[in-house]
Parts: C-alpha cells; structure tokens; sequence
C-alpha cells in the first residue's frame, strides 16, 4: 500500500551552480492517523497506524531513501525509469542517519521551478513510500493504542508540496491521480474524514453524546434492561407467593403433628384407659349379656346396653350425655341390694377369672353328686 509522510524543508542552501541542497527530516515513528476509508476500513472513521521503530530505522528501509529522486508534488505513478524523466526535479544523497524519530536525509533539488517553488514557500517534504500494513490491534511501549501496524517500509521518491495541505490532497482511489494515502494533519479540518451528527441521550441521569446509531443501541439496551427489571420483579413475587404457600402447608403440617403428639398416651394414661374399658366392658356383660363389644367404641357400648335393657324409645333423639347417663343408672341399681348376690358382686367388682383348680374341680363333683340323687327323697338319702 502507498502511504505519503510530511515534514518541513528547512536549512536550505544554494550550491554555486544555483541547486538548492537541504539536510532535512522526513518519516518519523510513531502512531500517525488514515481516514478509514482510505486504507481499506470504511467502517472505521479513523484508523491510527502505528510506525514501530524497528521498522522506521531498519536497514533495508533507511538505504532505501539513497539516490531516491526528488519530486514536485506526488507523481500519480511510482517513480521509475519509465517517467523519472519526466518528474524528477531532484535527487537525495547516501547519507542516510536517524535523527530522534525522525529520519534525516540529505538531498539537492536541481529544478528551477521547483527551486522558485521552495522560495515563494512551498516548503514541506512529503515522502512517499510503499509498505505492509499488518491489521494488529496493539499498545505502544508510551501506552498509545493503536489499530495496525506499517512493515517492510521502502522508499520510491519524495515529493514537495504546499505547508499543511499535502494531507488532504492525497488520494486512493478517488480519481484524484495523486500518490498514496497522507496522514490526517490535525491542526487542519482534514475533509477525508466525514462529519458525524451527534446527538445528546441521557443514560442513568448522565447526558451523553452518540449518533443516531449510537443513540438507538442504547434506547434498546434500555428497553431489554426494563424488560430485565420487570421479569425479574414478577418473578420474585411469584417466589414470595410460592414462598407464603410453602409455609402455610408447613403451618398446617406443623399443627397435625402437635395434635398428633397431644393424642399420644403415657404408660399410665394407657393403663387407666385399659382398666376403665376392661371395667366398661364388665359392667356390659353383666347387664346386657348379649351385647357384643368387640369393635365398640364405649360411647357405642353404653348405648347398646341401654337399648337392650330399656329398648330404641328409652335414647330416641336423645344426646350421648343422656345415655350415659342412663347407663350409669342402670349399673347403680343393679348393684344395690346387700348379700351376696352375685350379680352385684359382678356389677361392683366385673368379672375375675378363678384360677383355682381345685376349687373348680370341688364345685362340678358335688353338681354331680346332685342329679344322680335327685330322684330320692329327702328321707331315704
């Protein structure tokens, strides 16, 4: 790719043949500014390209200025033998030397009108070269960022041209016919870079400068971000409700199991339940020996000695107090009387198994005895 690089012509002096000899600075290093569109980015506005110094001062591209010839403003073809002729006004010398950032060269200018040209002011050196223009985004050891990198840089000719305006004469592309692409000057309204209306947006109570394509990224961003905020608001209620249910199906849950718990019975508890059931179920037995109990609850059991001794009339629509009630009586009277009522004793006392055998054995051998005498008389006994 063609670049061009400027530098001021100073320390001029005339040789006694009338040429016009300069020691001069041209290409510097450094980070210098392309409009975008002319070095192969059009999206990009400005590209900033960096000149390393291993580049600038390489052997190979300093001799490459020697003997190179001197022109009046930039050919619109390189330099060759072809047309060196025909654009030529002058030549630079071999004693090519680095000077700071600058590299300095020596050259004589043999043209008359080219001299006329320097004297009436035309007086910055633009040298034009060809190089590699590597896409390597990168810092600079000053900490300067840059986009690309210039290589293999090789000098064709160097031009003069008008102060400060050799950077926006140049052209690729265009039509123009002139050599390269310059570097954007910015002590000068540079036309190459194209003017870009801007636009005020506030972001997060901060006004800020964009343009209109800046300005609706941003007015989208905005929307996803109240988008964002309001799904995550629903969402967090929707976990609070969740949350709320949760613990009401625990507080429910809670609640049975203390019920639960209230139900459970100590040892004791459970022997005086045993105890009063054996008794209830005594007592029923003796008033009433048809009952069945089995599977009764004892409210169910009362109730039904109560029916069986006093009939359905006795507890219709009455309440389970009342039966109780009933039944309470019906145990009281049937353990009144005194002697030795069996009845009563079971009534008081329920039921006992006897567990002695002997006795049991004593009781059926005189019931024996009983019938097989039945049919005597008392006195023939």
């Amino acid at each position: 790719m063609k670049f061009t690089d400027n530098a001021p012509i100073a320390g001029t002096r005339r040789t006694a043949d009338g040429y016009l000899v300069a020691d001069v600075r041209t290409a510097r290093t450094g980070i210098q500014l392309y409009a975008g569109h002319e070095v192969g980015k059009p999206e990009m506005q400005v590209v900033k390209v960096y000149r390393p110094e291993d580049q600038v001062f390489d052997k190979a591209s300093l001799g490459s200025y020697a003997h190179k010839p001197v022109t009046n403003d930039h050919p619109a073809e390189a330099v060759t033998p072809d047309n060196w002729k025909a654009v030529s006004v002058g030549q630079i010398g071999d004693e090519i030397a680095r000077d700071g950032e600058f590299v300095r060269i020596p050259l004589i200018v043999m043209d008359a009108a080219a001299i006329k040209a320097i004297d009436d002011g035309k007086r910055e050196l633009s040298a034009g070269y060809t190089c590699d223009l590597a896409w390597e985004a990168g810092t600079t050891p000053e900490g300067e960022k840059y986009d690309a990198i210039q290589k293999d840089i090789r000098i064709n000719h160097v031009a003069i041209v008008q102060r400060g305006r050799a950077g926006s004469e140049a052209r690729i592309g265009d039509g123009a016919g002139k050599w390269g692409v310059s570097p954007v000057n910015t002590q000068i309204a540079d036309e190459r870079i194209p003017k870009m209306d801007l636009r005020k947006i506030l972001v997060d109570g901060l006004t800020v400068e964009t343009t209109d394509q800046g300005a609706q990224a941003i007015t989208k961003l905005q929307k996803d971000l109240e988008s964002s905020a309001a799904k995550f608001a629903d969402a967090e209620k929707a976990h609070q409700v969740a949350l709320a249910a949760k613990d009401a199906e625990l507080a429910k849950k809670d609640a049975e199991i203390d019920a639960l718990k209230g139900r459970i019975l100590s040892d004791a508890e459970l022997d005086k339940r045993v105890q009063a059931r054996a008794d209830l179920v005594a007592k029923a037995s003796v008033l009433a020996k048809d009952v069945k109990t089995e599977g009764l609850s004892d409210a169910a059991i009362r109730k039904a000695v109560v029916v069986a001794k006093l009939g359905d009339a006795a507890i219709a629509d009455k309440s389970e107090a009342y039966i109780d009630a009933r039944f309470d009586m019906l145990v009281e009277d049937a353990s009144k009387g005194g002697g030795a009522d069996p009845f009563r004793i079971a009534v008081q006392q329920g039921l006992s198994q006897v567990s002695d055998a002997s006795a049991s054995a004593t009781a059926h051998k005189a019931m024996v005895s009983d019938l097989e005498s039945a049919w005597q008389t008392k006195g023939a006994k």
